[in-house]
């Protein structure tokens, strides 16, 4: 009997993803286990495996297809002696998501404007994982494209030939009206796609349509904004022990390959203040707050068109060697959209350090339902005073703390930064 394969749900928050590649092809045996297709999540890129066993009687989704809902039915599977044939035609698939900012008019490439081809479905877009990402990385609209491929597919050719198109300016309006000179030159929130492209008419842009990354990353910090009642603690620490100690270490630990970076020392002080102050070790759930035992730490991982927030989970457990290989691992994989949902989900306390990038301080949005986010800005050369009264040099880096207050209240938030502040001054502690 006829067994139909559904986009299956592969974290708890997919509602959606694109069938990147099929690694099957109709008339295929396939076993339980046997991985079936490559689906892109809103974070990753993972592997989807049999369940059943027959043959593949017919794919339903073509490669490339976005925003295909979870259940969907993506495949049929025929038992052994089945007929492909007998196998029911499949129902019109639910259109793909159009990109979200369809209802706004914006100048396309001149070679970019013929319609796309509709399949039996209606909308989908048929293209190449390749061509998808060339798209997007030029700016051009997938769906504006006609596919020179086979049944119309989009192909890396043509979003080359539509890129190399002249580009065709907007018109000026015939005429404004004098009102429009006195037209704010900054959109207010909760404009319109269609009104906010309107402050712009005679204007060139590129207009970029919304991925699965950004429209949760928008999703989740307008929440953030919205619902968590933000409070901010500033500190500065000086990292003139904590970069002695590191320079040691570094030097005896250069025979096994290893490099500490002052990452992971703050990693490494930030679980164990969560140990210290436990009361602070801790998420909103709804209706209760949930008080964690172990140290699950996440770090903010900047990627392309994003940011994934790996967590490194018995933090205050590893040593700072074992956290510099995770770290590095769990990152190097999150540029590559690797990362399994177990890995970037979860944790109580988040970092974002921007101080590489020279970035003195800033506000860290909470990522829910974490109870505190740190936001670490570069470590700089400044004039202080010394225990003994002179004025000297030190190297200071400053630190923001935001916390949700339904979680951690004030003299709680303080304690917990203290603490991190503490761990950071006196490094040799963290190893104790």
């Amino acid at each position: 009997m006829a067994t139909e394969i559904l986009m299956p749900a592969l974290s708890p928050t997919m509602e959606e993803g694109t069938l990147a590649k099929w690694l099957v092809k109709e008339g295929d045996t396939v076993s339980s286990g046997d991985i079936l297709a490559e689906i892109e999540t809103d974070k990753a890129t993972m592997e989807f495996e049999a369940v059943d066993e027959g043959t593949v009687g017919r794919i339903l989704i073509a490669e490339g297809t976005a925003g295909v809902k979870v259940n969907t039915p993506i495949a049929i599977l025929v038992e052994d002696g089945e007929s492909a044939d007998a196998v029911p035609a499949p129902k019109a698939a639910a259109p793909a998501v159009a990109p979200a900012t369809s209802a706004a008019p914006a100048p396309t490439p001149a070679a970019a404007t013929p319609a796309p081809a509709a399949s039996s479905g209606g909308a989908r877009v048929i293209a190449s994982p390749l061509a998808r990402r060339l798209a997007k990385e030029k700016g051009l609209d997938i769906a504006s494209l006609k596919g020179s491929g086979p049944h119309g597919r989009i192909v890396k050719a043509d979003v080359e030939a539509a890129a190399a198109a002249p580009r065709a300016a907007a018109p000026a309006p015939a005429a404004a009206p004098a009102a429009a000179a006195a037209a704010p030159t900054s959109a207010p929130a909760g404009m319109s796609a269609s009104t906010v492209a309107k402050l712009y008419e005679g204007r060139e842009y590129t207009e970029v349509a919304l991925d699965g990354m950004r429209k949760t990353i928008a999703a989740r910090l307008t929440e953030a904004k919205q619902t968590i009642p933000h409070f901010y603690l500033r500190r500065e620490v000086r990292l003139d022990a904590l970069m002695a100690f590191r320079g040691q270490l570094n030097k005896q630990l250069e025979g096994r390959g290893v490099k500490l970076s002052v990452n992971d020392f703050i990693i490494k002080a930030c679980a164990n203040a969560l140990q210290a102050v436990p009361d602070a070790n801790a998420v909103w759930a709804g209706d209760r707050i949930l008080k964690l035992t172990p140290s699950d730490v996440a770090v903010a991982v900047a990627v392309e068109g994003g940011l994934f927030t790996p967590v490194l989970k018995d933090a205050d457990k590893k040593t700072l060697s074992a956290l510099s290989a995770e770290m590095k691992d769990l990152a190097g994989r999150a540029k590559t959209k690797k990362l399994a949902p177990h890995e970037y989900q979860g944790g109580s306390f988040a970092i974002s350090n921007l101080g590489m990038f020279g970035i003195e301080n800033f506000d860290a949005v909470i990522n829910p339902p974490h109870g505190a986010i740190l936001a670490v800005g570069a470590g700089l050369k400044k004039p202080v005073v010394k225990a003994d009264g002179e004025v000297g040099v030190a190297t200071v880096m400053s630190m923001t703390l935001s916390v949700d207050h339904r979680v951690i209240d004030g003299a709680l938030g303080a304690a917990l930064l203290q603490a991190i502040v503490d761990n950071l001054e006196n490094p040799l502690s963290m190893l104790a």
